[in-house]
């Protein structure tokens, strides 16, 4: 199926055509293309733990750990390693397969690399994956989040390179990616996204869309935020994001990049369960699970597993694999499995 198809050649306009879509037959491709490549009634579990919390330097209108806002966020130093193993092993007991830890910085400072490593070491031999997003990275310190074995480093693009300069100034898009290139060159996998409801347009989401696509490799996680309003941040007073946009930039991303996991990330708790379930169709097949997104509200964990108990959904597994071709015939395997199924179809046709 054409739309299926790994692309890194996306024009603005393509995305933007893709945008005006008339919304029924948007979701029916991103439905498609999803089934292709997915279990269409599993989605991926996560957990994000803040390692450190709060006095960053940086100035993301965002964001309410900059120590540049009065946001009234206590700030906290590293965390022991310890008690991030007591949050990790709490999360999968909980369901997820996945622990996300995150630290309020520019970079990682020297003195704090070997508590991450060894925070990356402890968590995976709980038989989790493992992802991290500290900032920016040099050569050295992607070598050696990826010598202690982490899965995924997140770093986001945030919005389209237009619009970047409104939202942040002490960092550049240039940087952004070149970390994101260090990270694929020490060889662990990429988790970017972006946040929307910025007081961007449906260029800037386009723009921010094409810019993930057309990497040399696509991010195996991209997570699509839906932006938190919070007291004492330049962005406190931004006006609400129309629900129906935000699923158009889950499914449109869904279309540009079959085969990564798209995240509904940060705003779940603004969503109601109809809003969820929409994004589900749309191509969103992983989610943060647990009270808190860093610093910010999440659904309870209860909520979630209600709402995939009404939907048929099951939280899917962690396993290892040793190459893409055990990862092809596992999914080819689990889609065999469910041609019989009365609610499953070949979209291939």
């Amino acid at each position: 199926m054409p739309a299926a198809e790994i692309r890194h050649d996306w024009t603005r306009q393509q995305v933007l055509d893709l945008f005006a879509m008339p919304f029924s037959d948007l979701m029916f491709t991103a439905q498609q293309v999803h089934r292709v490549h997915f279990d269409a009634n599993r989605v991926q579990v996560s957990t994000l733990c803040s390692i450190k919390t709060g006095a960053c330097p940086e100035d993301c209108a965002y964001c309410p750990q900059s120590a540049r806002y009065d946001t009234g966020l206590a700030r906290e130093t590293l965390m022991q390693v310890e008690k991030v193993l007591e949050e990790a092993r709490a999360a999968k007991a909980g369901g997820a397969t996945r622990f996300c830890m995150g630290a309020a910085w520019r970079s990682p400072k020297k003195k704090d690399m070997p508590y991450i490593t060894q925070m990356v070491r402890d968590v995976k031999a709980l038989g989790m994956e493992t992802c991290m997003t500290l900032g920016m990275l040099s050569d050295e310190q992607a070598q050696a989040l990826a010598d202690a074995g982490l899965d995924y480093y997140n770093h986001n693009l945030d919005t389209s390179p237009e619009y970047y300069g409104e939202i942040i100034t002490t960092r550049t898009y240039r940087d952004r990616l070149e970390t994101l290139g260090r990270v694929r060159a020490a060889g662990m996998k990429v988790c970017a996204g972006g946040i929307v409801g910025m007081g961007e347009g449906d260029r800037d989401r386009a723009g921010l869309l094409m810019q993930l696509a057309n990497l040399p490799e696509h991010p195996e996680s991209v997570p699509i935020n839906m932006l938190v309003r919070v007291a004492g941040t330049p962005l406190e007073k931004q006006k609400d994001l129309d629900p129906f946009e935000f699923i158009r930039c889950i499914a449109v991303a869904r279309i540009m990049m079959p085969r990564s996991h798209v995240r509904l990330s940060a705003g779940r708790e603004q969503m109601s369960d109809e809003m969820q379930s929409m994004a589900f169709l749309a191509g969103a097949n992983s989610i943060f699970y647990g009270e808190k997104l860093l610093t910010t509200a999440n659904p309870e964990a209860n909520r979630d597993m209600q709402l995939f108990s009404r939907l048929g959904i099951q939280p899917e597994e962690y396993r290892q694999y040793s190459d893409e071709s055990e990862v092809e015939a596992e999914l080819s395997a689990q889609i065999s499995e469910r041609q019989h199924d009365a609610f499953f179809y070949d979209a291939a046709k």
